[in-house]
């Protein structure tokens, strides 16, 4: 992996409970990382600080990867302080679940944008030059939800397969270019998105679910991101991989 030692890797909402494994990963493995937090986020220095103290040098710059000039100006300035990027991982996602009944328009529109939206603003920003300099990934974390459906998430399921659809795109137009993209399908992570759904319902209606009856950790979804970046995954591309303790095969 010596190669990857100046590779610039950036990763979206890495300051949460899956983007923070990510981000330590790719560094174990000598890539530069760099991460995006929401202008919002208050608690980003101390992020960053808790990380430098753990040995891990990340840089963090404020975005809105729901916003087209938010994630062009974040980008352009990353080129220049940093480089330009080798590795995205479209990971920044939120959750605003009700029934569709109950959905309105802004709980729809916040989930389209911040999952699906952010694909398009990020890429965009990167992927020419991924291609014009022969080498790039990237990497768009999805969900099992967005593969089988989920009660309560319309908009969430629908932004999550949307990421797929994209995937599978972008991958046929890059395929000569030496830019692979590819979608991770996580299932239920112990991450602080499932860990806010209350015990008994994780206890009595998800962990029964999984047939390795428990969460899948950070980590392991970490790894798998870590191979898609790899030289060794040159040759796959556009593939949906699942990573959900059996939860959901096809």
């Amino acid at each position: 992996m010596a190669h990857d030692k100046h590779r610039v890797a950036l990763v979206t909402g890495g300051m949460g409970g899956l983007g923070e494994a990510i981000c330590i990963k790719m560094a174990a493995l000598g890539y530069t990382v760099v991460t995006t937090y929401s202008p919002g986020n208050t608690k980003a220095s101390e992020w960053l600080a808790a990380m430098k103290q753990q040995g891990y040098d990340f840089k963090a710059y404020p975005c809105d990867v729901a916003d087209w000039e938010s994630a062009a100006a974040c980008v352009k300035k990353v080129a220049e302080e940093v480089g330009p990027v080798d590795v995205l991982v479209n990971n920044a996602g939120i959750t605003r679940d009700m029934t569709f009944k109950k959905m309105d328009k802004s709980n729809w529109d916040a989930v389209m944008k911040t999952n699906l939206d952010s694909c398009f603003n990020m890429t965009k920003q990167v992927c020419d030059g991924m291609a014009e300099r022969g080498w790039g990934r990237v990497i768009n974390i999805s969900s099992v939800n967005g593969q089988k459906g989920a009660f309560g998430q319309t908009n969430y399921s629908a932004a999550k397969a949307g990421m797929h659809g994209f995937t599978k795109a972008l991958a046929l137009e890059y395929a000569r270019k030496g830019v692979t993209s590819n979608t991770i399908s996580p299932g239920y992570i112990g991450t602080k998105m499932v860990m806010a759904i209350p015990s008994e319902v994780l206890d009595s209606k998800i962990i029964p679910q999984i047939p390795m009856g428990r969460l899948g950790k950070p980590e392991e979804v970490a790894g798998l991101v870590a191979y898609l970046a790899s030289e060794e995954a040159a040759f796959l591309t556009g593939a949906n991989i699942a990573i959900n303790g059996g939860q959901h095969m096809f």
